[in-house]
């Protein structure tokens, strides 16, 4: 009987900074640049922390980049007046690291905000897109809950000090926490290192005025679903889905609905909600290292 194949050990996290139109962002770092890359995109109320042990479960098969988006995590977070804070300028500065970064193709990890910054760099240069995973990130109207809708449809149709009021609780402890608990399998198993940590960036001056400015901004990533649809239909990426089943933000149906468009697609579901990784780490990475892992 032969001996197994030895596996590489997991190379430890780098953090690193690189300078994007004037402005620092923040990104973590791990595994063998000769490995396929995985483009790890955060989502709200986070920042690349939430990667944290997903990243050296993966570092052995892959290269891992794992950037916060200005405004988020240990990236710049300038004032409203010095940066506009729209989807398109966070793609913007993630397009800018990916490129100095001398990138030539990568897997896209999505999860809530990252949907909407991932999709657009993808619709701009789907030949460097080799494949995506899709967590709790939407690109269909009926994967809208009914909890954000609540709380932005109003903002959408008018901005006033009464219609901020949900969306700012959107970004307080309250709602930040919830973020992180709701539809987890056993709340005991999650972290509140998340929200805790999350909170003190969130509570930073200025920080959760553009944090609404981003929630008033989303209305504009509904108007790309029907484009980016197009581009999966065009352009089939290979996909694999792992998706929370008890997410009142991204519902279910908006997981199936990527079924049209990309039928070839892996859908796995999880036992939890909007967040999966503090109970389902070892069951997303073994998907992650069998769909993609050759």
């Amino acid at each position: 009987m032969s001996p197994s194949a030895p596996q590489r050990a997991p190379q430890l996290t780098c953090y690193r900074t690189a300078t994007v139109k004037g402005h620092k962002v923040f990104y973590r770092e791990a595994g063998d640049p000769s490995s396929p890359t995985i483009v790890l995109l955060h989502g709200l109320p986070t920042s690349s922390q939430m990667f944290r042990d997903l990243i050296p479960a993966l570092a052995g098969r892959f290269h891992l980049i794992a950037p916060d988006y200005i405004g988020f995590g240990h990236s710049d977070a300038p004032a409203r007046g010095d940066f506009e804070y729209t989807f398109d300028h966070l793609a913007d500065h993630v397009r800018g690291l990916l490129d100095q970064l001398g990138l030539k193709s990568y897997i896209l990890y999505m999860q809530d905000y990252g949907g909407p910054v991932g999709f657009r760099l993808f619709a701009r240069k789907p030949e460097k897109v080799k494949g995506f995973i899709i967590q709790n990130a939407n690109a269909y109207m009926e994967g809208v809950g009914d909890a954000p809708k609540k709380v932005l449809l109003p903002l959408w149709e008018k901005r006033t000090p009464e219609t901020e009021k949900p969306a700012r609780e959107f970004v307080s402890l309250t709602g930040t926490k919830f973020h992180w608990l709701v539809g987890a399998n056993d709340p005991e198993a999650i972290n509140p290192d998340n929200w805790v940590l999350d909170q003190a960036l969130l509570d930073r001056p200025g920080v959760q005025d553009y944090q609404v400015d981003l929630l008033e901004n989303y209305k504009f990533n509904i108007t790309l679903y029907p484009e980016w649809q197009a581009a999966f239909r065009a352009h089939k990426p290979r996909t694999l889905i792992v998706w929370g089943k008890r997410d009142p933000f991204f519902v279910p149906p908006g997981a199936e609905a990527y079924l049209r468009d990309l039928p070839e697609a892996r859908l796995v579901w999880l036992d939890a909600g909007h967040f999966v990784l503090d109970e389902n780490l070892h069951t997303v990475a073994e998907e992650i290292k069998a769909f993609f892992g050759g």
